[in-house]
């Protein structure tokens, strides 16, 4: 346990983001050193991934539910995990907590340099921008003769370990950014039905004893759900964040389902398919 003189200074709230941040930092710290916490002294960056990734997953169900306080809960586990990690490599002398929030502030400035006039991208800036697009595409341009991404596939820019639905969508964009894309919605639209119509086929010829067919039946189902995934990017819609609200959707109906089965004594089986539906539908009606 820390001394007093320091815990009691640390269970102060402060009152501008300066100080209250320094305030996290050194909570941190306090949590990683030998008088700290057994478990937050164990973990490394490896082990934090996976509660990375979890508590950003939970800071955009918060933002999609229009929940601030529970936004601001969630954001500040995502701030913890983040400063936490580059405390960790702050530890191993691999950099400083300090170089992590100096190289992004160096990179923002140098991405916009219709914003800040001592920008390193000020080359790239041949006339203003008046858009969202238009930074996007001055942006690249920084990215690939300033900063020297360029000569590479722009969809090796995509982490390898990024899900497969969200990768997707990030392949897409990536190669609209090329003018590799459907000019309207009604194109990528159509090609759902076409991808469906191979599904379909594949299927017919189909043999569960055949490795070969079912690797094709494989492959046409996976053609099909990136082009559903193109035609949802076409509309607008984060096909991620689309899926993770029909996914919670689903757990709040089924939940219901289940739970009005059970106290009517119900067995949930295909039999009684038109009951859980009743239920299910009863369910919706009760989210309006």
């Amino acid at each position: 346990m820390i001394d007093k003189e320091t815990s009691d200074r640390l269970c102060v709230r402060q009152d501008n983001a300066k100080d209250a941040f320094n305030r996290l930092y050194e909570v941190v710290q306090v949590l990683r050193c030998p008088d700290g916490c057994p478990w937050d002294r164990e973990q490394t960056p490896v082990t934090m991934r996976a509660d990375l990734i979890e508590e950003v997953f939970e800071a955009v169900d918060a933002i999609t539910q229009n929940d601030s306080e529970h936004a601001k809960e969630e954001l500040g586990d995502v701030m913890l995990n983040t400063t936490m990690i580059a405390y960790m490599y702050e530890q191993e002398g691999a950099f400083a907590v300090k170089d992590v929030f100096n190289e992004l502030c160096d990179k923002l400035i140098r991405r916009h340099p219709h914003v800040f006039w001592q920008s390193e991208g000020k080359s790239q800036a041949d006339k203003p921008v008046s858009n969202a697009g238009e930074v996007l595409s001055q942006w690249d341009k920084i990215k690939a003769n300033v900063e020297g991404r360029g000569g590479k596939c722009i969809l090796d820019e995509v982490p390898d370990g990024f899900p497969p639905l969200l990768k997707a969508y990030k392949y897409q964009k990536k190669a609209a950014k090329k003018g590799f894309d459907w000019g309207t919605a009604e194109g990528a639209k159509a090609k759902i039905t076409e991808e469906l119509l191979e599904v379909e086929e594949a299927q017919k010829n189909c043999n569960e004893n055949d490795s070969a067919s079912l690797a094709h039946l494989e492959e046409e189902a996976g053609d099909l759900l990136f082009a559903a995934v193109n035609y949802i990017r076409k509309l607008g819609v984060n096909p991620d964040v689309a899926l993770a609200r029909c996914n919670e959707k689903f757990y709040r109906r089924f939940s219901y389902v289940q739970k009005k089965m059970e106290e009517t004594d119900q067995q949930m089986i295909q039999e009684n398919l038109d009951v859980m539906d009743s239920y299910w539908n009863e369910a919706k009606k009760n989210e309006k």
